[in-house]
């Protein structure tokens, strides 16, 4: 992946995640102008600075073959090149989503986040808590999930050496390797189970209207709390509403908002 600052050609080939999901409204809108879509035909589009025609075939993709980082990528810089910042933090929060540790994509993330209006400045957490966050998210699902399985070969190993090799100075080194190795097979079968429940189950989303009212009830006729503007990140507290969704900000307020203004990540 390159860099925004000097981005000049999308993404190229690497390893991608994707799940069984249906494109947004948005993808399918834009899918259904193309029917068959050729990864190398949105590149080429791309480097001509055709960004809106390659954004089309981006789409096209998803909706062929499922969610990718690596095309959400490309589909964040096509917007970036456009100037259209929320479509930009959208499909880079999907990126990030399937591939939290790409540095390219939480570069472009933050530098699109700085062009928004809103300046959320997140609650403090417990440093524990922080840590255990950036360490769940310095690899992606599949990384966490060989990691469990190459750690837990180890420890069945270790343990074979444990019980069936007579010299006592190994038998100890092997069980203290054995039981660190069931340390981390265990974290990253936890880290990988977050990450798959964050993927399965979103309730994150982005401002997409030029501004949106968050309201103290589900209601056009409740109090104004505070305005939010696009490209806004925000979490989804209750969905169970058609119209409605309550959220919550980084800084710790909340309220309601009407649905068509947010598109969930």
């Amino acid at each position: 992946m390159l860099v925004m600052c000097h981005i000049a050609m999308p993404a190229g080939a690497q390893d991608t995640l994707s799940v069984a999901m249906p494109a947004t409204a948005a993808d399918s809108t834009a899918a259904d102008s193309v029917c068959v879509a050729d990864k190398a035909e949105a590149d080429s589009a791309y480097a001509r600075e055709q960004f809106a025609q390659a954004a089309r075939l981006y789409a096209a993709l998803i909706a062929q073959n499922g969610e990718s980082a690596e095309v959400y990528y490309n589909l964040g810089n096509c917007y970036y090149r456009q100037d259209s910042m929320a479509k930009a933090i959208l499909y880079y929060e999907r990126a990030r989503l399937l591939d939290p540790a790409d540095a390219d994509i939480r570069l472009n993330l933050d530098l699109a986040r700085s062009k928004t209006i809103d300046k959320v400045v997140p609650q403090t957490e417990l440093f524990f808590v922080t840590a255990y966050h950036k360490l769940v998210l310095s690899l992606s699902q599949r990384s966490w999930a060989v990691c469990g399985c190459l750690t837990f070969a180890l420890m069945l190993a270790m343990l074979g050496v444990y019980l069936f090799v007579p010299r006592v100075a190994l038998q100890k080194g092997a069980f203290a390797v054995a039981v660190a190795a069931l340390v981390v097979c265990i974290f990253a079968n936890v880290a990988a189970f977050n990450q798959r429940s964050h993927i399965r189950n979103r309730n994150e989303a982005i401002i997409m209207a030029p501004s949106a009212v968050v309201k103290s009830t589900p209601s056009s006729g409740g109090t104004d709390l505070f305005i939010l503007h696009e490209g806004t990140h925000v979490t989804i507290t209750d969905a169970s509403m058609q119209q409605w969704v309550e959220i919550r900000m980084a800084d710790g307020k909340a309220g309601w908002l009407e649905r068509n203004t947010i598109d969930v990540i």
